[in-house]
């Protein structure tokens, strides 16, 4: 049998990226997952600070690679170095570990715009690849969608790769309002500006992000914050494998495309 299915990308991916998230996972069950997963899978972040406390990250980093997927470390990671003044034995941290690719955020800690490009600049100069960060993890935080476009621009002209929207691990906070439901003037104003939607990646914990996300862009949208265990779980929302995004791809799209 060979349905007829929305086209995907394949690896190495920049387009329909799906980064993320390891909550702790030991070497065998990582292993597991990816036995079954990792063709869909583009890069395994780290959760939250977790890469300090990994006894064994250069085993996991190296597991990691075996399945074409690189490794990298959550924004908290960085802001607590560079509060602390450790960005350059961070940077020492990253390539003793093979760790190429780097998060720059201000999501967490009061880190300014301008420090972040600079960071951004740094990073880039030193060979790693940056995603940067644009959103606040505090709820009480509603900047307008014209802040965010702004702020999303100036990341990337300071030499971010990919540009990570904020919806925090229970998308309550960034691009979410309190109940996890999307705040689509700011999503629309993101996708109307010329930005271009692959340099975006949204973060979407959970099944009504990931699927309002598909529905929105398509199976090619770049995804991000989704629990490793969820790899397959996205991958069939992306090609209309599930009610939440079928109807796009096979009865309103008019077609698998």
């Amino acid at each position: 049998m060979k349905l007829d299915l929305p086209v995907r990308t394949s690896k190495p991916r920049a387009t329909g990226i799906s980064n993320l998230v390891d909550p702790g996972y030991g070497l065998g069950q990582l292993e597991d997952v990816l036995s079954f997963t990792h063709p869909f899978v583009d890069i395994v972040k780290l959760g939250w600070g977790s890469a300090y406390l990994t006894a064994n990250l250069k085993a996991k980093v190296d597991l990691l690679a075996r399945f074409d997927i690189r490794t990298c470390p959550g924004g908290m990671m960085f802001e607590v170095a560079w509060w602390q003044g450790q960005v350059e034995p961070y940077v020492d941290f990253l390539q003793s570990h093979g760790i190429d690719l780097v998060e720059v955020s201000n999501g967490s800690l009061p880190v300014t715009e301008e420090d972040k490009h600079r960071m951004i600049e740094f990073f880039a100069a030193r060979g790693f690849t940056v995603l940067a960060e644009v959103g606040s993890k505090d709820v009480t935080v509603d900047s307008p969608p014209e802040t965010w476009v702004r702020l999303v621009k100036d990341d990337l002209a300071a030499g971010a790769w990919k540009v990570i929207v904020e919806g925090r691990a229970d998308a309550s906070a960034g691009v979410y309002r309190s109940d996890g439901t999307v705040k689509d003037d700011l999503i629309e104003a993101l996708l109307g500006a010329d930005i271009g939607e692959d340099n975006l990646i949204f973060e979407a914990p959970h099944k009504p992000q990931v699927a309002y996300f598909v529905n929105r862009v398509g199976p090619n949208v770049n995804i991000g914050n989704i629990p490793l265990e969820e790899a397959l779980n996205v991958e069939t929302l992306r090609l209309g494998l599930r009610g939440d995004t079928a109807r796009r791809f096979f009865v309103n799209g008019g077609g698998a495309s």
